[in-house]
C-alpha cells in the first residue's frame, strides 16, 4: 500500500536514532563512515557486487516482472534515478540500524560483525517481507505466462516453495545449526547460492538477450516513448555490452573459487 513505505522510513529513522545513541555505538558508527583500508581486498570487491544484485533487484526477473506491469507514460530514466537515490539511502540507514547497534551490544567487538545474513535476519523483516512480495510476483508471473497457471495455482505452489526454503534458513541458526553445506548454515548457504551463483548467470544471460537477441536500439525506443529522455544511452550501451558481463563473470567464479577454497581472498 501507499502508506508502507512512508511507515518503514519513519520506522527505520526511529531505529537509527536508538541505534546510534546507545552506550559505545559511536564507536559502531566510526566503523562503518570510516573506511579501513587494511580491511580492503579483492573480496571485497566481489562482496559489494553480489550486494548491488541483491539490493537494487538485479537479475531476479523483478525490474522486468513490474517493467511489465509500467505505465507507458512513465519516464523510465526517471524512476531508475529515484531507485538510485532510495536505494542509496535506505542502505545508509541499515548499516546505522544494524552495526552501531551490533557494537553497544557486544561490547565493541567487529567480529561479530562476521555474520551479516542472521543480523539483516533479525532487523529487517518488514522489508523482508515486502521484497519477498516482489519475488513472488515474479515468480507467479512466470508460472501464469509460461505453464498458463491461474493465478491462485501459481501463488499457492510458489508460497509452499518459500515456506519450505525459509524454515530452513530460519533454522539454519537454531535447530539445524548443526547441518552446514560446503561449510555454511542454510541461510548463508542460500545467500551465496543466490547473490554469487544464480544472480550473477541470470545478469550475463540478461547482458546477452539485449545485447546481442533483443538489440540496444529496440530498448532505446522503449526508453524514449512518450516523450522520455535517455541522457545515459552511450554508458548503458558499454556497460550492457562490455563492463556487466565481466565484472558479473568476475563475481561469479570469485565467489564460487573462494567458497570451494580454491582461492583464498
Amino acid at each position: 500500500s501507499k502508506l508502507m513505505m512512508p511507515i518503514l522510513v519513519f520506522l527505520s529513522v526511529v531505529i537509527v536514532i536508538y541505534s546510534v545513541t546507545r552506550p559505545g555505538a559511536l564507536e559502531g558508527v566510526k566503523y562503518f563512515l570510516i573506511p579501513n583500508i587494511k580491511n580492503f581486498s579483492w573480496m571485497t570487491v566481489v562482496a559489494a557486487m553480489g550486494q548491488m544484485f541483491y539490493s537494487l533487484s538485479i537479475a531476479m526477473g523483478i525490474l522486468v516482472t513490474f517493467g511489465s506491469y509500467m505505465k507507458k507514460d512513465v519516464s523510465i530514466e526517471g524512476s531508475t534515478q529515484n531507485v538510485e537515490i532510495f536505494d542509496t539511502a535506505i542502505a545508509m540507514m541499515a548499516g546505522l540500524m544494524i552495526i552501531p547497534a551490533v557494537f553497544a551490544f557486544s561490547g565493541g567487538n567487529p567480529d561479530t560483525l562476521q555474520a551479516g545474513p542472521a543480523l539483516m535476519f533479525v532487523l529487517v523483516l518488514c522489508a523482508a517481507l515486502t521484497s519477498s512480495i516482489a519475488l513472488t510476483e515474479s515468480a507467479v508471473s512466470t508460472f501464469q505466462d509460461e505453464l498458463k497457471w491461474g493465478r491462485k495455482k501459481a501463488t499457492v505452489f510458489v508460497g509452499i516453495i518459500m515456506v519450505v526454503l525459509g524454515s530452513l534458513s530460519s533454522l539454519g541458526y537454531g535447530p539445524l545449526a548443526c547441518v552446514k553445506i560446503i561449510g555454511m548454515q542454510f541461510l548463508d548457504f542460500f545467500d551465496f547460492l543466490t547473490n554469487s551463483v544464480m544472480m550473477p548467470i541470470a545478469a550475463i544471460a540478461t547482458c546477452l538477450l539485449i545485447s546481442r537477441v533483443v538489440g540496444t536500439k529496440k530498448i532505446e525506443e522503449e526508453v524514449l516513448q512518450e516523450g522520455g529522455t535517455f541522457r545515459r544511452k552511450r554508458i548503458f550501451n558499454f556497460m550492457i555490452q562490455y563492463l556487466c558481463p565481466i565484472f558479473a563473470a568476475i563475481i561469479l567464479f570469485s565467489s564460487v573459487a573462494n567458497a570451494f577454497g580454491w582461492i583464498s581472498m
